[in-house]
């Protein structure tokens, strides 16, 4: 299948990002070939943290700016977890600062008011401040119950987002890779395994690509932008995955061959959304080859 991480594949990536990459993705890239520590990467995250408690400084590349966000939060919760180094007091601290924000429905807002004083894509805005935003909420959520954080916010949030997942009927890409992260961490396994079916469903019926080799043959979600498209392993990107049962084995390996093929000439992978400013491709796509690269290896002669 000609998807196997090899040391040509992991050597062109890493050059790749030694060329174009920041230091927080340069870390990570050390970590994943074994030549860097868990610790370097910890220290890389925690250098975007604010004075108030918050992330910002473009940890998340379409976020900019001084001003700290709960998406910025979200992602430098999952860093430290795919480093492996989000522990209690990092992760109490994140609740706390998510507390000040957090609306009367339990859940946190996924951008503040703030995000309209910086530099960011033109077509987004500031949700309403009074309700929770179940992207951002239910990733960090799980991210944190994973790691066994404890903190009294967890568990108001954790009830908003059951909430509000218990009404979805209709979804976006980006918010199904959140309600997994969620069901992945549920106690109530049964529940989460009934949920898990029916946003599965939800994904078949034109949330992702089944068939790579035919991207017209499918309408992009609303808001996305033409050609914008998530594979199989997008949902599932290790074999233990809550996504991993959505997709027959063909379907999955279809979509790794497609994955691992679209790694380019100069050894990075490309961004499959929407350029608001000419260097959010060089500035995003580090990220992105080191999902790829992570994606492959997890599920190398599983799939």
């Amino acid at each position: 299948m000609g998807r196997r991480i090899d040391e040509t594949v992991t050597g062109r990536a890493a050059q790749f990002v030694w060329r174009t990459g920041g230091l927080l993705d340069q870390r990570r890239m050390a970590l994943f070939l074994g030549t860097g520590s868990a610790g370097a990467v910890r220290d890389a995250v925690l250098a975007h943290r604010t004075s108030d408690g918050g992330f910002a400084f473009a940890i998340e590349p379409d976020v900019k700016g001084p001003e700290p966000q709960p998406l910025s939060a979200m992602g430098a919760v999952e860093i430290l977890d795919e480093a492996g180094r989000l522990d209690q007091e990092t992760g109490a601290g994140v609740c706390e600062w998510l507390t000040r924000w957090t609306a009367p429905d339990g859940g946190v807002p996924d951008l503040l008011d703030s995000i309209a004083a910086v530099p960011h894509p033109p077509w987004v805005q500031a949700p309403p401040q009074d309700q929770g935003g179940l992207l951002t909420t239910a990733r960090t959520v799980g991210i944190l119950r994973r790691n066994g954080i404890e903190h009294p916010w967890i568990e108001g949030a954790a009830a908003f987002c059951r909430d509000r997942i218990d009404a979805l009927e209709a979804t976006h890409p980006y918010e199904v890779f959140s309600v997994a992260a969620f069901l992945g961490s549920e106690p109530d396994r049964a529940w989460a395994e009934g949920v898990a079916k029916r946003i599965g469903a939800i994904v078949r019926a034109g949330l992702v690509l089944l068939d790579p080799s035919n991207p017209g043959g499918l309408e992009p979600p609303a808001g996305y932008a033409p050609g914008e498209h998530h594979l199989a392993c997008d949902f599932a990107p290790t074999p233990g995955s809550v996504g991993a049962g959505w997709f027959t084995a063909a379907e999955m390996g279809a979509a790794l061959d497609f994955r691992a093929a679209e790694q380019g000439e100069d050894g990075g992978w490309p961004i499959h959304y929407r350029r608001w400013h000419p260097g959010i491709e060089q500035q995003a796509r580090p990220g992105f080859t080191i999902a790829a690269l992570r994606t492959l290896r997890a599920w190398e002669g599983r799939a």
